[in-house]
């Protein structure tokens, strides 16, 4: 295994480095670079993933705040005409630039917990050019996305990352496989943005606020919850019981409801 320069992890950056290689190798696989792909890796730390992203031929940019890890990545990878380093803050890159041939491209991250799901979302805004994601998060969150209608973790955030992408959880990762090791377990998730959206949203902003009213009251009915937006008899109109709670509703049935509201305000304007 390679040995790393010695860089003390940052709590402000939410920083665990990956050390253990029979994970790393798990997570190049589950992966699967090949040559002539255009990968992007998001904080790449101490370049765990970057060397086996790299060994497989692919185009690889990195995007990496922390401007002490800049030298240590330059020193190992700067020498490869296919690695590129981006210094500054993911959620503020424009990951369309790095699509400029025409080929998507396949993002991989560790992401530290306090910016996974505003970082998830400004990747969904740029779908469009993203061929797969595939991400280290936090089990919980993981457990989140992937979960579907009844289930204990289904709610906002799976339903809004399901609208845009087929979830598949891959496989969990303990916490002893991270220096310094984080007080909870990790999983892997891969993200796959749909080429046509299997429940399109008329308008995905009012699905966004449908969704958001469901669940601040989750322990209550849809009929409850749901009563500034829409009354007992549109939500039946469109199939649903107004008495069951919001984790009993699936994506389709969100969708309808979202899309029953936005005829109506059209017809209002």
């Amino acid at each position: 295994m390679n040995q790393f320069p010695q860089h003390k992890a940052r709590k402000r950056f939410g920083q665990n480095f990956l050390h253990d290689a029979g994970v790393i190798d798990h997570i190049i696989r589950s992966v699967a670079p090949r040559e002539g792909d255009r990968m992007v890796e998001i904080g790449p730390g101490q370049g765990a993933i970057t060397s086996g992203l790299l060994a497989s031929g692919a185009q690889l940019d990195v995007v990496e705040l922390d401007h002490d890890l800049h030298p240590i990545l330059m020193g190992q990878f700067g020498f490869n005409e296919r690695f590129r380093l981006h210094k500054g803050d993911a959620l503020k890159f424009d990951f369309s630039q790095l699509a400029e041939d025409g080929r998507k491209l396949r993002v991989v991250g560790n992401l530290p917990y306090n910016i996974s799901t505003p970082l998830m979302f400004h990747l969904l805004a740029q779908s469009h050019c993203i061929a797969d994601m595939h991400f280290m998060l936090q089990k919980e969150v993981v457990q989140r996305l992937a979960a579907t209608a009844g289930m204990n973790h289904y709610g906002r955030l799976g339903i809004m990352v399901q609208y845009h992408c087929a979830v598949e959880h891959l496989f969990d990762v303990g916490s002893g496989a991270f220096k310094p090791a984080p007080k909870v377990d990790s999983a892997i998730v891969r993200l796959t943005p749909h080429s046509t959206l299997p429940h399109p949203a008329d308008d995905v902003k009012i699905l966004e606020n449908i969704v958001r009213e469901a669940f601040n009251q989750r322990r209550k009915t849809l009929r409850n919850t749901l009563k500034p937006l829409l009354s007992a008899e549109q939500i039946e109109a469109e199939g649903l019981d107004p008495s069951i709670r919001p984790e009993q509703v699936d994506l389709a049935g969100f969708v309808r409801l979202a899309n029953h509201l936005a005829r109506q305000e059209h017809a209002a304007s």
